[in-house]
């Protein structure tokens, strides 16, 4: 049985929380608290296996009251945001400083349509402690060396055609993404696009916090815009990444909401039409995540000649999407999440 310590200053969301949690048989929720200071307090005294936290609470705010159980190492935490851009801000502060992942509320603060994220957050909850029975236990914030101090040279591009990252990540993935993308040579020869599961609103400021702590330049994905070497376009929330070409060869970036898919954007259809503009130059991968979104792409990239790299069990928060990916052939490479980025230049440079 998983014990669940809820904390959140609405009544109502108390309740509701507590409602889709213990609709699990596997959870219990065993407290709730009404603000900051309240779930420190509780959280010393009776010992819960995961915390879900709303980030503006009245006392100690959530951020303030997740320093606390982060570095008395209490248990994982999980916000619970709301889906503004300052709401995302402040959410990405907090997994910086050790939450272990985040599940926004779907109708602002107080939210009577948490229905609608009720299986991501339960799913939430049991990877937070599969994830810590593990003896993988994130919480504190990755920290990398710059790419400038580890030897991962692309080389002469001479002779060599530009090739295409594609890379998909889930849960987990906004925290762990920084052991990847600081370590990506500014000067590669090749285009990276990435797909983070991620709210619409959310995705202006994890383009912007990547950016910040990597010598590639990261961008969120522009519909129209011309697609070059030596840079991360990241999928926008709400909207499917694809790529087109012109009748002058040129690759361009086309973002739809259509194909209907249970996340957008999906990794499958970045990957797909990835594949469809750059054919067995493209590199595809595969990091944490629930489900097996990407998994049929990757082994797609296989059979048409593309290098496909997985995250290892040894190193995944969650191994739903790398574990399928396996599973169906569709991974030549599986290294844990630190040698990812070495495995992508080496395969950019075959």
């Amino acid at each position: 049985m998983i014990k669940v310590l809820i904390a959140d200053d609405s009544a109502m969301m108390r309740k509701m929380l507590k409602k889709i949690l213990e609709s699990d048989p596997d959870i219990q929720v065993i407290g709730a608290a009404r603000d900051g200071e309240d779930v420190v307090n509780k959280a010393r005294e009776i010992k819960p296996d995961v915390i879900t936290m709303d980030i503006n609470m009245p006392k100690l705010d959530g951020i303030t009251a997740l320093q606390y159980i982060v570095d008395e190492k209490i248990c994982p935490v999980i916000m619970v945001s709301s889906l503004t851009q300052e709401g995302a801000m402040t959410t990405f502060e907090a997994l910086e400083l050790g939450a272990f992942d985040y599940v926004g509320k779907p109708g602002g603060t107080v939210s009577s349509d948490m229905e609608k994220v009720a299986a991501e957050l339960i799913e939430k909850v049991k990877a937070a402690v599969d994830n810590r029975s593990r003896g993988r236990n994130r919480q504190k914030a990755v920290r990398v060396e710059p790419a400038a101090k580890i030897k991962t040279s692309t080389g002469s591009k001479i002779g060599k055609p530009m090739k295409a990252v594609a890379m998909g990540i889930s849960t987990g993935g906004p925290k762990v993404i920084y052991e990847v993308l600081p370590l990506i040579p500014p000067d590669i020869n090749a285009a990276l696009f990435l797909v983070q599961h991620m709210p619409p609103n959310f995705t202006p400021p994890y383009v912007k916090r990547l950016n910040d702590n990597s010598p590639i330049e990261v961008l969120e994905a522009r519909a129209g815009a011309k697609v070059e070497a030596g840079k991360v376009y990241v999928g926008s929330g709400g909207r499917h990444l694809n790529l087109v070409k012109n009748a002058a060869g040129d690759v361009i970036i086309r973002l739809t909401s259509k194909p209907d898919h249970l996340f957008i954007p999906s990794v499958s259809i970045m990957m797909d039409s990835v594949l469809k503009a750059y054919g067995a130059c493209t590199v595809g991968v595969i990091m944490t995540g629930m489900g097996n979104d990407g998994a049929d792409a990757m082994l797609k990239i296989r059979q048409a000649g593309g290098i496909t790299i997985a995250e290892s069990e040894e190193s995944a928060i969650v191994f739903g999407m790398p574990g399928e990916t396996i599973k169906r052939g569709g991974a030549e490479i599986v290294v844990p999440i630190w040698d990812i980025a070495r495995e992508i230049v080496r395969a950019v440079n075959r």
